[in-house]
């Protein structure tokens, strides 16, 4: 059998369709050799609105996953797919069964339930707010209000992974390490921050960097893509580290995610003590 150098892949929501987009990367993911063509349908929450998707749908047929809390919605659904052929899968059925059989009832349909604003959304709003006005070293007197604190030489990812962080309800600020300049003095003091340092390859942050200055036409920059300076940035991060006892995580070869969920992990442990006392 010839694999397919792409295939079409619809997925179908009566929300926004996060959930199934996050789903659909896990598992495309371990395809890398075949090119998903993706098509979205969010807010199906209508038959009307269900036969637009199906037409689509028999227009480039293709793999088919959906959330819809509606029966009616879903049995038309897979009642089209069987007719067309095709594959159609309810993402969230098992576990829902799971979730059924071990708690002993039904689950209350709620459509788009987890996007409700609830007090864990506020929360959410708020530090990304926080986070967004601690980027980069700024309002270093207002450290010891954040939940965590990223620290790092230019060109670690601090900024994706504060943000990334603040989407998960951590206010997180982020202060550089550069050569020559002091910390803030708010860092060195006692805080109840996590602070963790980022760190990764000199030859990582050296193409980063290299890329940044082509991109902006910089010139007269050569310590800062030149791996000898930045090898010697590193071990002072390191060395301020141990100063405080302070985690570092090497970001060469993670992405923001498995960094963010280092961090988490690093936050959880920290707090779990002062939850059993």
């Amino acid at each position: 059998m010839d694999i397919p150098r792409s295939f079409h892949l619809h997925m179908i929501s009566d929300a926004t369709g996060e959930t199934l987009i996050t789903i659909a990367k896990a598992v495309r993911v371990q395809y890398a050799q075949v090119r998903a063509v993706e098509h979205l349908h969010p807010l199906v929450r209508s038959r009307r609105e269900l036969e637009r998707v199906l037409k689509d749908v028999e227009a480039a047929p293709g793999i088919v996953l959906y959330t819809l809390f509606n029966r009616e919605l879903a049995d038309h659904l897979e009642e089209a797919c069987k007719r067309l052929n095709l594959p159609c899968v309810p993402a969230l059925k098992p576990i829902l069964q799971v979730f059924e059989s071990y708690l002993g009832t039904k689950a209350t349909p709620t459509v788009g339930g987890q996007h409700v604003l609830d007090a864990d959304y506020f929360r959410r709003i708020e530090a990304l707010n926080f986070t967004m006005l601690h980027d980069d070293g700024h309002l270093p007197e207002n450290l010891n209000d954040a939940d965590i604190v990223l620290i790092g030489i230019s060109r670690t990812s601090k900024t994706p992974t504060s943000i990334y962080l603040a989407n998960r309800g951590f206010k997180t600020a982020n202060v550089p390490l550069v050569p020559r300049v002091p910390v803030p003095p708010q860092l060195e003091a006692p805080t109840n921050a996590l602070v963790v340092a980022l760190v990764a390859s000199p030859e990582r942050i050296a193409q980063v960097r290299q890329n940044r200055v082509i991109d902006q036409a910089q010139n007269h920059l050569e310590d800062y893509v030149d791996r000898e300076t930045i090898a010697a940035e590193i071990a002072q991060t390191r060395q301020l580290c141990a100063k405080h006892g302070w985690p570092i995580i090497d970001v060469t070869r993670r992405s923001i995610e498995e960094t963010a969920a280092a961090i988490i992990r690093l936050y959880d442990d920290r707090e779990a003590p002062a939850l059993e006392a």
